[in-house]
């Protein structure tokens, strides 16, 4: 069945909600959710949402400087420029959709301090500001009669002249999208979603590691998607590992302990209850997250332990369940009183700096193809992302591709000769623990060979591993009547290897690309 949208949004996160809030007054927009609008990784987004709000100390200059450093200097200063100018007026947009910041006494925004900036420009609701975004975000989409939320759909394939039998290579120039194939799990049925502009918002890729702060849904989907259309996927190297998600085996995903929480004074020690910060970075517990993560990587390793520690019980009990409810909470029910005892704490994937290279506007290299969010590389975060710069870079970049794409609607039309997904002689896949347990070997070969700390052997031992595993999949493929659970794993092979990939080719340690074939000279952490 053809259907047809002037915008097809995909994904329902930060991103992909506040686009289609930001067009819908212009047409009909379809708003693809492969589960619940709930599940998104702006839902388990803790610490806040970066922005210069208190010119009294602050000013735009220093977030700019700050995103810099943390990125290594291999950020694009003009997309951070954007980014940062940008900020004020997009957190203004979130209040008017219901977002409730937390203020002080006197009616201003509470603002915290993460790692890596030199001011307190964090806005936050308690230690849940993602799901506070997320559920405003969510009213105002079910209110608005333009926007038309499909859950349980799960896009496929994009859309290109590759569909109209036309060869379509990365050297093929003016490359467009018309839409996607959507997977309507209710009825198995596969429509054909025609669109003038497609928005891609599909989040991370943290299903692709064994630990991972990301939902089951973070598959790489939207990645693997434009990557296969032959568009441009770029700095994927980049994966930021949080140093701090709680260490409780069993938990997946698992649960993050906020940054926030070292701006508040938490202080990280090993395991006998000494600081280690000190020998690594002179901004102790505030160093940016590579930093940080490889600090804690390298003093598990020294001591031959499994998890650190992060201590708050030298600061006020009650002001610390006030500012961190749900860490007290979560941490309560496993026996922990964080006010009491220290927090155990491990680093675990949590964040991808690469993806879908867009320009200044949000638009991909391929035309009518726009992407924003966690499964975009705008160039802010260049080697390393600054602690809650993403959800403001998602809505951001989600107001440039609105603006950018609502004067052109006028003048695209849909592509109707698109012929309808064929799945002659295909059968339905029966080795569904063959699916699962090609997830879990990828995982684990990510999780092993591509993690924290690298090196050229372990590259490529994943290449080969991974190689094998795409030459199996894409035969099962083929043949498979299509499904979530096929398209998920063939998209996480593709991430996998865009991820490992890229780390072969980047011959320095630099930003949160750390190899022990090239030691950096003079700077990050020595001794691997």
């Amino acid at each position: 069945m053809q259907r047809k949208y002037d915008f097809l949004v995909i994904g329902t996160g930060i991103a992909g909600m506040s686009f289609a809030l930001k067009v819908a007054h212009a047409g009909k927009v379809a708003l693809i959710c492969k589960s619940e609008l709930q599940e998104a990784n702006t839902d388990l987004a803790q610490g806040g949402i970066s922005s210069v709000t208190n010119l009294k100390v602050d000013n735009f200059e220093k977030h700019i400087h700050d995103t810099m450093v943390a990125g290594d200097w291999l950020s694009d200063p003009k997309a951070v420029e954007l980014v940062v100018k940008n900020a004020p007026e997009q957190i203004q947009q979130l209040v008017q959709w219901g977002v409730e910041f937390d203020r002080d006494a006197k009616g201003n925004f509470d603002l915290h301090r993460e790692g890596g900036h030199s001011e307190f420009r964090i806005l936050h609701h308690a230690d849940n500001t993602g799901h506070a975004i997320q559920s405003a975000l969510i009213q105002a989409v079910k209110k608005h009669p333009n926007i038309d939320v499909l859950e349980h759909h799960f896009a496929i394939e994009i859309l290109t002249q590759h569909h109209l039998g036309i060869e379509v290579t990365r050297r093929t120039p003016d490359i467009e999208c018309f839409g996607a194939y959507v997977l309507d799990e209710a009825t198995g049925a596969i429509d054909t979603f025609l669109s003038k502009v497609t928005m891609m918002a599909t989040g991370g890729v943290g299903q692709v590691y064994l630990t991972t702060t990301n939902p089951p849904i973070a598959t790489g989907d939207g990645i693997a998607m434009v990557y296969r259309a032959k568009g441009t996927v770029q700095d994927m190297e980049f994966v930021q590992f949080h140093p701090t998600a709680l260490y409780h085996p069993g938990d997946h995903p698992n649960f993050l302990i906020t940054e926030a929480m070292r701006g508040y004074g938490g202080i990280l020690k090993t395991l006998d209850g000494k600081e280690f910060m000190q020998k690594y970075d002179p901004r102790l517990s505030l160093a940016p997250r590579d930093i940080t993560a490889r600090a804690i990587f390298n003093e598990m390793k020294l001591n031959n332990c499994d998890h650190v520690l992060l201590d708050v019980t030298h600061k006020d009990p009650e002001e610390t369940k006030h500012h961190f409810p749900n860490i007290y909470k979560k941490c309560l029910s496993i026996g922990i009183d964080i006010t009491k005892e220290p927090i155990p704490v491990v680093p675990c994937h949590h964040y991808m700096c690469g993806g879908i290279k867009v320009d200044y506007n949000g638009q991909s290299s391929i035309n009518r193809l726009y992407a924003a969010g966690e499964c975009s590389c705008t160039g802010l975060h260049g080697g390393n992302r600054l602690a809650s710069n993403s959800l403001i870079e998602a809505i951001v970049y989600a107001d440039l591709a609105a603006q950018h794409s609502l004067p052109r609607i006028a003048d695209l039309d849909y592509r109707t000769d698109i012929p309808a997904w064929n799945d002659t002689g295909t059968v339905p896949h029966e080795e569904l623990f063959l699916i699962s347990d090609s997830k879990t070997e990828v995982q684990q070969i990510m999780q092993t060979y591509v993690g924290i700390v690298r090196s050229n052997l372990r590259l490529k031992r994943a290449w080969t591993r991974l190689d094998n595993l795409y030459e199996e999949t894409e035969k099962l493929f083929l043949r498979s009547r299509v499904d979530k659970d096929i398209c998920e794993l063939r998209n996480m092979i593709n991430t996998g290897y865009l991820i490992m990939r890229q780390a072969m080719e980047r011959k320095e340690s630099r930003g949160l690309h750390y190899s022990i074939d090239y030691p950096p000279a003079d700077r990050g952490i020595q001794g691997f």
